[in-house]
């Protein structure tokens, strides 16, 4: 009687990968054939290698598998082993860390130089002593800013000063190039997203209601109001005028508000989980860290509201686009940089 199985096991084949990169923590989704072998001891599960790198499954089925990217992984082939027998490799992008001991709650920002900058934000009412760090191009990381109460958001003007807001005080500060502060603006409730339009205008996102409308001569008006958020309002303009607004709450289907020149509100896109800090790209994408369908990380919308995972990541929260289609990644604590080929949105 002939065995069910032959001993040698099949060579895996590796057909495809999704998203396109991850930071650790994150998961890759494979298909292929022969990615779990059947023998007549049962199924065997392969072994994932990144390079020289161990990983581990979250899921293995014949076709398909789940592979976690582990801490020190690099960018390298993905390969899966049988023994002595082993797939073809699959290229993967994987995110490393370029600054530790953060507090991140939105997008970092980057200058005209590629300078970036990024908060460590505190707990509420405790002030650190370092409140944005300043990262340049060779990666190296010096402190920028001081004593500033839980900076929320961060965002430039088309001049190069940097804008902080503080949820803690509702306030929106003016950073020079040299780190010298000023008042900008006050009494913005709990002061969380901001972003510029092309006329000079900044806008404030108070997370217990309303979106503020700051004009260069600084005076202040109500733009638009909305549901409250439990976290924060994260704010990004698309080229034609209209704010985007992201409002995390504990829902997994939550919206996209697009927020229109004369302040009225629509949905631009719903079915996110905890939505928060969004970037364009130069064909006007929308890339936004959130959950889609259960997988956190970086979700791509087009402009026809088509979504995908591009990146996946377990605590991101933001990102910017870097020079050469990299990007900076963030998660509650670390910075990582990421090649994913994508060339993100002239600045201002």
């Amino acid at each position: 009687m002939a065995l069910l199985h032959s001993a040698r096991p099949h060579q895996p084949q590796l057909h495809g990968l999704s998203p396109r990169a991850a930071i650790p923590g994150g998961s890759f989704e494979v298909v292929g054939a022969h990615l779990m072998q059947m023998t007549n001891d049962g199924p065997q599960l392969p072994m994932a290698f990144f390079g020289d790198t161990p990983a581990t499954l979250d899921l293995a089925r014949p076709a398909r598998a789940m592979v976690r990217v582990p801490e020190g992984a690099i960018s390298s082939d993905l390969v899966l082993r049988h023994g002595a027998v082993h797939s073809n490799g699959l290229h993967v992008s994987i995110g490393v860390p370029m600054a530790e001991e953060l507090h991140l709650v939105s997008n970092p920002a980057v200058d005209a130089e590629g300078n970036l900058f990024a908060m460590v934000s505190g707990p509420r009412g405790e002030r650190v002593p370092v409140s944005i760090f300043r990262i340049a191009a060779d990666l190296q990381m010096s402190p920028f800013v001081h004593d500033l109460l839980n900076v929320s958001a961060l965002a430039f003007d088309r001049d190069g000063y940097l804008y902080a807001s503080s949820r803690a005080e509702g306030c929106v500060y003016r950073i020079s190039r040299e780190g010298a502060i000023s008042t900008y603006a006050e009494g913005m409730g709990i002061a969380t997203g901001l972003a510029f339009d092309r006329a000079g205008n900044l806008y404030v996102g108070d997370r217990s209601g309303t979106i503020f409308k700051i004009a260069p001569t600084r005076e202040i008006f109500v733009f638009a109001t909305l549901e409250p958020s439990m976290a924060a309002y994260h704010l990004a303009f698309r080229d034609d005028g209209v704010l985007l607004v992201t409002a995390p709450t504990t829902s997994s289907n939550q919206p996209i508000y697009a927020i229109a020149a004369d302040g009225t509100t629509s949905v631009f896109y719903r079915g996110l989980g905890r939505p928060q800090g969004m970037a364009f790209d130069e064909n006007s994408n929308l890339y936004v860290a959130a959950s889609l369908h259960g997988r956190r990380g970086i979700v791509k919308i087009s402009r026809a509201g088509d979504a995908e995972l591009v990146v996946a990541g377990n605590d991101l929260v933001g990102l910017c686009f870097l020079e050469d289609g990299c990007a900076a990644l963030a998660t509650h604590t670390v910075l990582f940089h990421a090649d994913l080929g994508i060339q993100g949105r002239e600045l201002v």
